[in-house]
């Protein structure tokens, strides 16, 4: 909404004013507004909650310290959605089809949680809202999501090629000032696509088209196979961050982790000069995705304020399935989807180990009558706790895998 105020301002020759059109700025004021509000509003939300008893109720399962958190407020994930739309909404271009993406499906998914938290906390039903319905609600943002990246006409990618490339059907050449490498004798040529084209981390020439896999030559047909992928991903990211979220500051702190290395994935996809120097595929509009993420950066930081250990609020459903998501949904839209299982290790292995233990026990029981266990117990953190090992040490050793891996995600830019 500034945005348009201060080009206006900019018209008038109001000094200042042209700030507004460096990213840089904006993103910059966008994570400083998105720790204010996760601050100030954080605590004014938890005294709320608190007066109202809205707490969280956990069942004994022999972990340390865990009957101490019964009773601590829950639902605290409406402080990080507050601290990414309202920076967002002040800061970035509102017509911007990246930015309309994101903000549908942060309110979307953010409202799955909600209403699981308010089945759980209100309704006293600890199973909360079913899990046939919230992946209904995920496949809802599948759609979308996958439709609007798939058919809106402002959705392309710039690649760049040899001079002798010929063209497909649907490209067309275009000429972007300020892009020849040091190296090059002549400027680069790019072509201009709508089509599904994606990164494959550490693979030369690392472009890949969904429309390949079924012949689309036309590219009429690809929305087939890219839509219910975008589904996979958004479901699985999701779930991941929400089975994560089980120790004070895990979730939020991998989260932020992962933000920081989107953020810089954003940043060199959105900028020509970047995107020639790295070889990598320029995504024109991209950049507002850049003001986006640094809210939400700053909102898990900010929900940190109050989440660390030992606790004084508890995110819930509300802010683990959106946070999920919202890394889910920012991948596909800079075309970084594919590496999602480095940058998000951390979820796919807490992911990965509950599937393990359950299929494993009812695989053993069935075999054998008798149910048995790879881990102590699942998701992962769980089996650390059962070990002995203080949750704080446990977060802050899962942090430190989580800067590795977003360190990975980023070195796959060069590293090919």
């Amino acid at each position: 909404m500034l945005t348009y105020l201060f080009n206006y301002l900019e018209s008038l020759d109001f000094p200042g004013a042209g700030l507004f059109h460096y990213i840089s700025f904006r993103a910059a004021m966008a994570l400083i507004t998105s720790l204010i509000v996760s601050i100030v509003f954080g605590k004014r939300l938890i005294n709320l909650l608190r007066k109202q008893q809205i707490g969280e109720t956990v069942r004994d399962l022999g972990l340390a310290g865990q009957i101490e958190k019964s009773g601590t407020p829950t639902m605290g994930g409406l402080i990080i959605l507050a601290a990414i739309l309202i920076p967002t909404l002040l800061f970035a271009k509102l017509h911007n089809v990246y930015v309309v993406t994101m903000l549908l499906a942060t309110v979307w998914l953010g409202a799955i949680g909600f209403i699981d938290d308010y089945i759980k906390v209100f309704k006293k039903n600890k199973e909360g809202l079913k899990g046939r319905f919230k992946v209904v609600g995920q496949i809802g943002v599948g759609i979308i999501v996958g439709s609007i990246m798939y058919f809106h006409p402002d959705v392309q990618v710039h690649k760049r090629v040899e001079a002798d490339y010929k063209l497909q059907p649907g490209e067309t050449v275009v000429t972007h000032v300020h892009t020849m490498n040091e190296n090059d004798s002549v400027p680069a040529k790019w072509i201009v696509t709508r089509d599904m084209t994606t990164t494959i981390p550490l693979i030369k020439n690392n472009e890949f088209n969904y429309n390949w896999l079924i012949g689309d030559i036309d590219k009429s047909y690809g929305w087939m196979l890219f839509i219910p992928f975008v589904i996979i991903v958004v479901i699985a990211v999701s779930n991941g961050a929400n089975m994560t979220d089980g120790l004070d500051g895990l979730a939020a702190g991998t989260s932020a982790i992962a933000g920081i290395a989107l953020a810089i994935l954003a940043y060199v996809t959105s900028n020509v000069r970047f995107a020639d120097y790295l070889d990598v595929m320029y995504i024109p509009y991209a950049e507002e995705l850049v003001i986006f993420i640094a809210a939400f950066v700053g909102a898990c930081i900010g929900f940190m304020w109050y989440n660390s250990y030992p606790a004084q609020v508890f995110m819930g459903d509300t802010g683990s399935l959106a946070l999920g998501g919202i890394i889910a949904v920012f991948a596909i839209s800079i075309r970084k989807e594919l590496l999602i299982p480095v940058l998000c290790g951390i979820f796919l292995i807490e992911n990965l180990s509950v599937i393990m233990q359950v299929g494993y026990f009812k695989f053993t029981k069935k075999r054998f009558g008798e149910g048995k266990r790879i881990f102590l117990m699942a998701p992962l953190h769980h089996h650390y706790q059962k070990k002995g090992l203080h949750e704080a040490k446990i977060v802050s050793r899962f942090w430190i895998v989580a800067v590795l891996l977003a360190v990975l995600t980023i070195v796959t830019l060069k590293v090919r």
